[in-house]
């Protein structure tokens, strides 16, 4: 028997099959095999179709059952992973009215801004744990303002992991931990933030109906088993933003446990106990086993310019790998001869209070500095900014013990691994697992058994463990140089 795990990105949706027995992987994939595209009609916006991830699941699952040789009626349960934050809006035909409005999209900035200083700190930071920010219920506010006409036709909005289960199930209903990712559930009441609706204007009956995790949350209707190929009647018993499931995929449930991801954006994400968030550049979430007898809360520290500044790199120096970018970077010594980048070009940076102070390339001399130099400090760069994003998670009170990240994308650079477990004092284990394989494996947690779940992932998956080199110096000399452009820049910014 198997179960199938589905993460959906802003890149690629990611599949994987797992045995159900062990949670052994037996097949990983993504669809499309180039990016998905991200729409952007104005600076700051980041939009897409949620059919195409639709779309997408379908061909991968097809694959998927087929590369993996296996009969589709073994497949016994489904877990969804999903980009947090995001918007879907949908009408009474359950057809979406616009495309969906992404985690990376920054235009409700100032919406949630205004409504934190009129609502006040103290009850935000008491109810939500968070300030409303850059989130969903800001951004249905945005669409309320500014698309009144698609606003009046809206029956339900969604988070994109609802709206994959809404399409698998035919039933529309969502989580705790999706409402309070999109600012949406209050925690000191223990229900939905209808008083936040209420502010904004926005109609409370737009709101799903709750399910809850590792339970049956609907099962697969026949419109979707044709289109996916998976078998008629199997449940739906997971869904988790991609973060939270992160952590679920590297075990980290506990106070004091770490994920770190080093994808487009970056991300520590600390899982800690209940307690009223004192800063608004770290967010917190229900995290996947949260109950009230023992709430769990993840801390969630984003870096949103990470992985696109070395990929933006990679896309515009000819025909770099990241592994030829990697073995010149590693020929410059530490602090690149001077060369300092800020990476942070993606958008919105909520750990800076959401100001845009963009890339920079500073200190370029153009006499002795090449591209080496350009991928040292770029890797070195995006490293500071996690040491500066710790620095920030710790100063909200998180307890930090251990630290987890897959072995993907920039954790597989020494440099930057390396630069990252010196500054902060910390090991930093290394992972063989994604976040479809954790989706997969959540959906056998339906006994709740934490403890076996963990330890079949440190048993199987673990790779590596990176640890804090003994001469800190010049990682720390570097970092601080680094640090120092970056305040400048933040205090000169509009």
């Amino acid at each position: 028997m198997y179960y199938i795990g589905y993460d959906i990105g802003s890149s690629s949706v990611k599949v994987a099959l797992v045995e159900a027995e062990t949670g052994k992987k037996i097949i990983v994939l993504h669809e499309p095999q180039n990016e998905m595209e991200i729409v952007s009609l104005h600076p700051d916006w980041a939009e897409q179709d949620p059919e195409i991830w639709w779309q997408h699941i379908c061909v991968a699952t097809k694959r998927a059952i087929r590369e993996a040789n296996i009969e589709a009626s073994k497949i016994k349960g489904i877990g969804i992973s999903y980009q947090m934050h995001g918007l879907v809006i949908v009408d009474k035909t359950r057809n979406p009215l616009r495309n969906a409005i992404i985690w990376c999209d920054s235009r409700a900035v100032e919406i949630g801004n205004i409504a934190f200083a009129e609502i006040g700190q103290e009850k935000c930071m008491e109810h939500l744990l968070n300030s409303p920010g850059n989130f969903t219920a800001s951004k249905l506010k945005w669409v309320k303002e500014n698309e009144p006409e698609i606003y009046s036709k809206i029956d339900k909005y969604m988070l994109p992991g609802d709206y994959i289960a809404y399409k698998l199930t035919g039933a529309i209903t969502t989580t705790k931990n999706g409402l309070s990712e999109g600012m949406l559930w209050d925690y000191k009441e223990n229900k939905v933030a209808n008083w936040l609706l209420d502010y904004y204007g926005i109609d409370r009956s737009l709101t799903p109906d709750i399910v809850e995790n590792f339970t049956n949350q609907g099962i697969l209707n026949e419109k979707a088993s044709k289109e996916s190929g998976l078998p008629v009647g199997i449940p739906v018993v997971y869904r988790a933003g991609d973060q939270p499931n992160n952590a679920l995929s590297l075990n980290v449930l506990n106070p004091g446990e770490v994920a770190a991801t080093g994808g487009t954006s970056g991300v520590f994400y600390a899982v800690g106990e209940m307690s009223t968030g004192k800063s608004t550049r770290v967010n917190n979430f229900v995290h996947v086993n949260y109950e009230l007898e023992t709430p769990r809360i993840g801390k969630l520290l984003n870096i949103n310019g990470a992985g696109i500044q070395y990929r933006w790199l990679r896309n515009n120096m000819g025909d770099e790998t990241y592994e030829s970018m990697n073995r010149k970077a590693s020929k410059i010594t530490i602090g690149s001869d001077g060369v300092v980048v800020i990476p942070f070009g993606n958008g919105a940076e909520r750990m800076f209070n959401n100001k845009n102070i963009g890339t920079h390339f500073l200190n370029l001399n153009l006499n002795i500095h090449n591209s080496a130099h350009l991928f040292r400090a770029s890797l070195e760069g995006i490293a500071f900014s996690f040491v500066y994003g710790m620095e920030c998670l710790k100063d909200d009170n998180a307890t930090i013990n251990v630290i987890r990240a897959g072995n993907d994308n920039l954790f597989r650079s020494e440099i930057f691994s390396n630069t990252v477990a010196t500054l902060i004092g910390h090991e930093i284990e290394i992972y063989n697992t994604t976040g479809a394989v954790g989706a997969a494996r959540a959906v056998g947690l339906k006994d709740g058994d934490y403890s076996k779940f963990g330890s079949s992932i440190t048993t199987n998956d673990h790779v590596m463990t990176f640890l804090p080199l003994k001469n800190k110096e010049p990682y720390d000399k570097a970092y601080q140089k680094w640090k120092q452009e970056l305040e400048f820049i933040l205090t000169h910014k509009k």
